[in-house]
C-alpha cells in the first residue's frame, strides 16, 4: 500500500464507487464472455470459440477507445453488448442480427448473475459508519443495472446519498457529479475521500475538486509510468480502509 504522509486517519465523509470497488463486476467480465463464446460457437458450423472471443474483445476495445462511444455504452449497456456481438460476428463473416442479439443478451444476464460482493466490503462500510463517517455511493451507468445490484447486496442502508449517472444526468469524471455529492452530504472536498478502481473517472475526477483519491488496484498492476493521475493512496481491497 502506497501512502502519503499526514493524511488524517478519518475523514468527514467517504464516497465509494460501486463496480469493482464494493462488488466484483469487471472481474467477472472475461470469464462470462469466454463461457458465452464457447456455447454459441457450438451452434455455428466452423465457428471457433476463441476466434469469437478475440473478435468480441477487439470490438469492445474499439468501442471504449472513443469517449462518446464509451458514454453511450454506459447509458445503453444492453444495446452496446448487442452491437459488440454484431461487430465481432461480421468480422468473422457472419451477418446474423438475431444471433448477435442473443449473444449480447445472454452475456448481459450471465454477467449480472456472476457479480458478487467483494470480501470485506460491508465490514469496511460498517466500520466507517460506526465511527461517524458520512458515506455516499457514486456510480456511473444505468439505473436499471445499478439499482438491482445495490438492492441484491443490501448496500443502500449504508449510504446517506446514492447517485447514479443515468438518474443524475451527469457521471464521473465530471466535476459536477462530485460537487453534488459533497453538497448532498454537507461536507467539504478537503475532508472527503473518494474510493474507486478507475483512475481517470474516480480518482482523477475527485482530485480535481479537491478530494483525497484512494485507488482500489484490484488487479494488482500498480501505476503505469505514463499515467497522469496520481492517487493519494493505493489499496487492493476496500478492507484495507
Amino acid at each position: 500500500m502506497h501512502l502519503i504522509p499526514h493524511l488524517n486517519p478519518l475523514p468527514d465523509a467517504v464516497v465509494f464507487d460501486l463496480d469493482d470497488t464494493l462488488i466484483a463486476y469487471d472481474a467477472v467480465a472475461e470469464p462470462c464472455w469466454q463461457s458465452v463464446c464457447r456455447r454459441f460457437a457450438l451452434r455455428v458450423p466452423g465457428l471457433d470459440a476463441n476466434s469469437l472471443y478475440l473478435a468480441i474483445k477487439d470490438a469492445r476495445e474499439w468501442h471504449s477507445s472513443d469517449p462518446e462511444r464509451h458514454l453511450s455504452s454506459r447509458l445503453n449497456t444492453h444495446a452496446y453488448r448487442r452491437e459488440v456481438a454484431t461487430i465481432a460476428l461480421k468480422r468473422l463473416g457472419i451477418d446474423v442480427a438475431s444471433l448477435a442479439n442473443e449473444i449480447g443478451d445472454t452475456y448481459s444476464v450471465e454477467r449480472e448473475e456472476a457479480a458478487y460482493l467483494l470480501p470485506g466490503a460491508t465490514r469496511a462500510l460498517e466500520s466507517l459508519r460506526a465511527d461517524g463517517v458520512k458515506l455516499a455511493l457514486l456510480t456511473n451507468g444505468m439505473s436499471e443495472l445499478q439499482r438491482p445490484k445495490i438492492s441484491r447486496f443490501a448496500l443502500a442502508p449504508y449510504f446517506q446519498h446514492i447517485q447514479i449517472e443515468s438518474e443524475f444526468g451527469i457521471g464521473k469524471p465530471d466535476e459536477r457529479a462530485f460537487n453534488n455529492v459533497l453538497k448532498s452530504l454537507d461536507v467539504t472536498a478537503m475532508q472527503t475521500w473518494m474510493v474507486g478502481d478507475n483512475l481517470e473517472h474516480d480518482i482523477g475526477g475527485a482530485q480535481k475538486v479537491g478530494m483525497t483519491g484512494i485507488w482500489v488496484d484490484w488487479r494488482g498492476e500498480g501505476l503505469s509510468l505514463s499515467t497522469k493521475v496520481k492517487p493519494h493512496r493505493i489499496i487492493h481491497n476496500v478492507s484495507a480502509l
